[in-house]
């Protein structure tokens, strides 16, 4: 009887999984409406499947459904409540959320916000996406509701310990928001000079041309940036 049933389930469960390949592959091939159809059809017969929830998450943020995205990482983040990337991707589309809102209705979300994002922190001490989204977090909130350089340069430091080259583009981005560019372009350069990646090069030749307006160094750095890819 047992084989039975396993025979009358095998083209059930074969299509299933073709039908979750399927939508992976939309999925990296950026088609995320065709790929969010297949992982919906998916989630009905495996209502637990965190991957699915997760993917239908990933996608509503994608296409800037922040309420969608939101409803899929609750889930997430309440049934694995250790897990520091469901609390992240929650307080990212929350953050969303909160920016395309009134200020108004932004207020009341912003403890939940940071609650997310320090949870995740808390959790992981090596998530890197968490303190880059802290570091900015605490530089654009106003100080009346706890807006905070210091906390930004914790962050800050935190990543250095991680990462030298975001430590040093997370202080360099620090010294643009306030306006320290001098201070910047070394910290910038610094970033480069380990890094050497396209988006090392950006920042510092974005700082170049748009903020300290040195259209020579600027021109330098993408030749010699260029020479070396």
């Amino acid at each position: 009887m047992k084989h039975f049933l396993l025979l009358l389930l095998f083209p059930t469960l074969l299509w299933s999984q073709s039908d979750f390949e399927k939508a992976e592959k939309l999925f990296e091939q950026k088609k995320y409406a065709s790929a969010e159809t297949l992982f919906e059809n998916y989630l009905k017969q495996q209502p637990n499947d965190t991957r699915t929830t997760e993917y239908l998450g990933d996608i509503a943020g994608h296409q800037k459904q922040w309420d969608k995205a939101i409803r899929y990482y609750k889930k997430l983040k309440l049934q694995f409540p250790k897990n520091a990337n469901y609390h992240y991707k929650f307080g990212g589309a929350l953050a969303m959320k909160a920016k395309e809102a009134s200020k108004f209705q932004a207020l009341g979300m912003i403890d939940e916000v940071k609650t997310a994002f320090e949870t995740a922190a808390k959790l992981d001490a090596r998530h890197i996406d968490t303190r880059w989204a802290l570091v900015m977090l605490y530089l654009e909130l106003p100080g009346i509701i706890g807006g905070s350089e210091v906390k930004a340069q914790k962050y800050g430091n935190e990543l250095q310990q991680l990462s030298k080259v975001d430590g040093y583009l997370a202080k360099g981005y620090i010294d643009v928001y306030f306006k320290r560019y001098q201070k910047a372009e070394e910290h910038y350069k610094k970033a480069h000079e380990i890094g050497n990646s396209k988006t090392t090069f950006e920042k510092l030749y974005d700082l170049y041309l748009n903020k300290l307006k040195d259209r020579q160094k600027a021109v330098n750095l993408k030749k010699e940036y260029q020479k070396l890819g």
